[in-house]
């Protein structure tokens, strides 16, 4: 067999493979306890668009790799606020609700020293294929 033909083949299969792969993007929204309504709902839309949508980034507009997308929501906690990290927790359980209509918790709201965080991925949508 001819080297070169072997190499040429190995580098089409590692091309095609990488085609295939999908990558996960996560965005990060870092908040504080006591959030402004505002403040909330501009993170909320932040977090939409990109559940929904995903990046200016992707390179593809294909539905499926944008539906791959995550946010993690990072609720920091300073000074007397470590006391009352369920004022956090209220806040990341509203961002929840505010998002159940597009999107699912991957993980549920963890306290972790100072800071609580959370993970929302978007719903799973069922492809059917219609039979002929």
């Amino acid at each position: 067999m001819d080297y070169g033909k072997y190499k040429y083949q190995e580098r089409r299969k590692l091309k095609e493979a990488q085609q295939k792969q999908t990558t996960i993007k996560v965005k990060e929204l870092r908040m504080r306890p006591r959030i402004e309504e505002h403040d909330y709902e501009v993170k909320l839309d932040k977090a939409r668009k990109f559940l929904e949508v995903g990046t200016d980034r992707t390179k593809s507009n294909s539905p499926l790799q944008n539906k791959r997308n995550k946010v993690k929501f990072l609720v920091r906690l300073v000074g007397r606020e470590i006391a009352h990290a369920d004022l956090g927790i209220k806040v990341l359980n509203r961002f929840i609700e505010d998002l159940s209509d597009i999107g699912e918790v991957e993980q549920p709201p963890i306290v972790q020293g100072n800071t609580i965080s959370m993970v929302i991925a978007p719903k799973k949508t069922e492809v059917r294929h219609a039979k002929n």
